[in-house]
């Protein structure tokens, strides 16, 4: 036996190291914020052109199936839930309007009748109580429903995107701006977060967490953090510099101001040509034109805010494929409005059940492109050596 070697004892186990080679897992890419800004955008625009129910069901079941397979684990990404039960309260307070104040459909399958409240002369046209027809609570909950799927589709992208990685995507001029968004987008996710910790604790304690004595004794400690935490937010904005501009010449302000300002009018201007007949000719040169002023405007006011950005976020081609589902999405339905404008729009009058028509629910399909694409990756390790 060789000198420095010891001879393997009887019946000992291998050394984990010797025979589990060690793996590592890929974490999740970094997904640019606003690819899941603008690919959630896009299925809040397709829900603006259709009042189909089913198609909107199907918008909601793809934002809900793609939050759950691709959201991280924030505290941010869980406010996903508070907005599904804001679109809850939305429909419902919506069929709740139609029921109370009537609606403008008029219908012959009544439902009930309520005792009408008489109003005065100069409040002709509304009414309290009455009739309450099947037609107008379908319409009520058609455009509720709508409404409810664009307040989701936000939602999806509030528990998908970084509110601090989308600031600092931001372009300069836009900083300030940027900042004010950020903080409220964040406070409410600190915010449920806040009433589901006091809500644990007071369960633990034997205390209730419900009803309206629960929701008293919860409100006040959680507008407290709500305080401290406002009051640390600014303190360390303050301490970092908010608000501190550079030196900019006089000119080039005024450059700014001009070129912004112009590029706002040059927009409105060319979106209302493309809105009407008569300047279907200047409509899209002069909208193109503000844009590209507008740009140019927050590109030079971009130098009154110097800063630097640590690990900026790069448009990798998965987030390209992201954001452009959502826009696929969005362009589809708004050709499928144009060319079927029936089938997105089912009427109420005569009352039918609503069909799914087959190529714009294949177009909201391709929401779904962002949970099939692959997210992860593993890959083995080479084994270490033997000790």
């Amino acid at each position: 036996m060789s000198e420095g070697t010891r001879p393997a004892k009887s019946g000992a186990r291998p050394t984990e190291r010797a025979t589990r080679p060690k793996r590592t897992t890929a974490a999740v890419p970094r997904l640019h914020p606003g690819a899941w800004w603008l690919w959630a955008l896009g299925l809040g625009t397709a829900a603006t052109r259709t009042t189909n129910p089913l198609l909107l069901a199907l918008l909601l079941v793809t934002s809900a199936y793609v939050v759950l397979t691709c959201r991280p684990d924030t505290p941010w990404s869980r406010s996903y839930s508070a907005f599904l039960h804001l679109a809850v309260a939305v429909l419902l307070i919506r069929l709740v309007f139609v029921v109370l104040l009537g609606s403008p459909v008029p219908g012959s399958h009544v439902i009930v009748t309520l005792p009408e409240v008489p109003l005065p002369d100069w409040a002709q046209g509304i009414r309290l109580g009455g009739r309450v027809t099947a037609e107008g609570v379908v319409f009520a909950l058609y455009d509720g429903l709508r409404l409810a799927t664009l307040l989701v589709c936000v939602g999806a992208a509030n528990a998908l995107a970084s509110p601090s990685r989308l600031l600092k995507s931001l372009p300069g001029a836009l900083y300030e701006a940027g900042v004010a968004v950020v903080v409220a987008l964040t406070f409410a996710p600190h915010l449920i977060a806040d009433v589901q910790r006091l809500r644990a604790a007071r369960r633990l304690r034997g205390r209730p967490d419900r009803g309206l004595r629960g929701l008293l004794q919860v409100a006040l400690p959680v507008l407290e953090g709500a305080l401290e935490r406002s009051v640390a937010l600014a303190a360390a904005m303050d301490a970092r510099g908010y608000g501190r501009t550079a030196d900019v010449p006089a000119r080039v302000r005024r450059t700014t101001a001009v070129l912004t300002l112009g590029g706002l009018l040059g927009v409105c201007a060319g979106t209302y040509g493309l809105l009407t007949a008569a300047g279907g000719t200047y409509g899209l040169p002069v909208l193109v034109a503000g844009v590209a002023a507008a740009l140019a405007g927050l590109r030079l006011g971009g130098r009154r805010s110097p800063r630097t950005r640590y690990r900026p976020d790069r448009w990798t081609p998965h987030a390209c494929l992201v954001a452009g589902s959502g826009v696929a999405v969005a362009a589809l339905m708004t050709l499928a409005g144009s060319t079927d404008p029936e089938a997105l729009h089912p009427g109420v009058i005569p009352l039918t059940a609503p069909a799914l028509p087959l190529w714009p629910a294949g177009a909201v399909l391709l929401g779904l492109l962002p949970a099939l694409l692959p997210t992860r990756s593993s890959a083995p390790l080479p084994k270490e050596p033997s000790s």
